[in-house]
């Protein structure tokens, strides 16, 4: 973890940001589009009340909770709820949820179908390989009778949790990141918004299938409980869940990303 923190940290001093968080400092992890995003629009919010917000970009989705409950981060926005929940049972850290912000509906992308009735016996499905995530894809690929599950409300359903594949889909496990790059390799993929987006990929435009905007999954900002209480983090909060970061968030993401305050 350390080496990963090296590199992100000579990848920040490069665009003028950096770790070891001082007073007036906070320094958050994030993955690219649309996290880092959304903290460069409330960056000179926070500035105005004297917060250096020093932004850290990963692209996956262990790193940043380690760092965070190691300290080496104040704290990341990258992940939904259940995600966290699972990652704190699995990895036993110390994380706290500190507030929601939006939410990612996740679709169903391909390059070489064009309508989900148009799937064919023995399609390759790409799904992610997390635990929370990939249980979530299975329920989207449940609701549009792709396949069956044993509990459609399972969050954690496996691919073993499939009861019924009238299709005989071959249901492939990639790390999320990779699945836009994988799409050309597969017929069709499951695909985060976060991930999608960086792929160009609009879930209006591009998906066949997306989750509603009722989705359970709201992305949120983490710290530890240290971090947590810091003034300077409610600072971010009350930026993050300003009118103006709603409107930017429904301005430039068209639905495809919807605030969740």
């Amino acid at each position: 973890m350390k080496k990963a923190l090296a590199l992100a940290a000579a990848v920040s001093c490069v665009l003028g940001f950096g770790l070891n968080a001082q007073a007036g400092e906070l320094s958050i992890g994030a993955t690219p589009v649309p996290h880092a995003e959304v903290l460069e629009f409330v960056k000179p919010l926070v500035a105005k009340q004297g917060v250096d917000l020093k932004i850290v970009e990963f692209n996956d989705y262990v790193q940043p909770n380690l760092a965070t409950d190691d300290g080496d981060l104040d704290g990341n926005y990258f992940q939904h709820r259940p995600y966290l929940q699972t990652f704190i049972k699995d990895h036993g850290v110390n994380l706290v949820e500190i507030c929601p912000v939006h939410i990612e509906p996740m679709g169903i992308y391909s390059k070489k179908v064009k309508d989900l009735k148009q799937v064919a016996d023995g399609a390759v499905v790409g799904i992610p390989n997390d635990p929370t995530n990939g249980g979530r894809a299975l329920l989207l690929l449940h609701s549009q009778g792709l396949i069956k599950l044993a509990d459609p409300t399972n969050i954690t359903a496996t691919v073993m949790d499939i009861t019924e594949n009238p299709h005989d889909l071959d249901i492939r496990e990639l790390e999320a990141a990779q699945l836009p790059r994988a799409l050309d390799d597969l017929d069709l993929a499951v695909i985060n918004t976060n991930f999608a987006m960086q792929a160009d990929l609009i879930p209006n435009r591009d998906a066949l299938a997306v989750e509603g905007a009722d989705s359970p999954y709201v992305n949120i900002l983490v710290g530890n409980p240290e971090s947590a209480k810091n003034p300077d983090m409610q600072i971010l909060v009350k930026a993050l869940q300003s009118e103006d970061t709603r409107k930017f968030i429904e301005e430039k993401y068209k639905g495809a990303v919807l605030p969740a305050f």
